[in-house]
């Protein structure tokens, strides 16, 4: 087997979930190719999703995956096999999304199946993506009174605090330990 052949569907993966976490909209499009097909298994939206071609995948990430939405994916374990200038790969994966303005936290996780398409510039390009959960788990911020974003999150959190029901805007400051109280700064960052 071509292990560089193996090492690009690996690197063009990699920068298909780079490019969703970093909302790289402008970049993603190259991963796929014209007629690319996707079909997520998740059920957030009460069904699976469907979508055909480069721009309506594209057009979705934009509208839906905005800056708001913070998302974490970790794929491993491919299973790649590789048959001219096609090639398919399953790929475990586990994903964490953080809807801070629905108040919600989803955690799940699937196998990707895959197929890929070497095209005429000899690029590898995402033919097909999609999965099926083996579990997805939803829950409400209003359940994480302890959650804090420690580094990074999304701009100008709203949180209400519990003890006095105001509304306050997080921030992230630099986590310090007073030697005679052991308090860490970070303890009210988010109030």
């Amino acid at each position: 087997m071509d292990l560089v052949t193996l090492e690009e569907i690996r690197q063009l993966k990699y920068r298909y979930l780079r490019c969703v976490d970093q909302k790289l909209w402008d970049e993603i499009g190259d991963v796929f190719t014209l007629d690319a097909t996707v079909a997520y298994g998740t059920q957030v939206y009460g069904k699976p999703l469907n979508m055909t071609g480069r721009d309506e995948i594209v057009a979705f990430f934009r509208a839906n995956l905005g800056p708001e939405i913070i998302t974490l994916h970790a794929a491993g374990q491919p299973e790649i096999s590789v048959d001219g200038d096609t090639a398919t790969g399953s790929w475990r994966f586990e994903d964490t999304v953080i809807a801070v303005e629905h108040r919600v936290v989803i955690a799940g996780a699937a196998f990707y199946q895959d197929r890929y398409q070497r095209g005429a510039d000899g690029a590898w390009r995402i033919a097909h993506t999609g999965y099926r959960r083996l579990y997805e788990a939803m829950m409400t911020l209003d359940d994480l009174p302890s959650l804090k974003f420690l580094a990074g999150g999304p701009k100008a959190v709203k949180a209400t605090d519990a003890t006095d029901n105001t509304e306050t805007t997080g921030t992230t400051e630099t986590t310090e330990t007073t030697e005679t109280t052991g308090t860490s700064v970070a303890d009210t960052a988010v109030r």
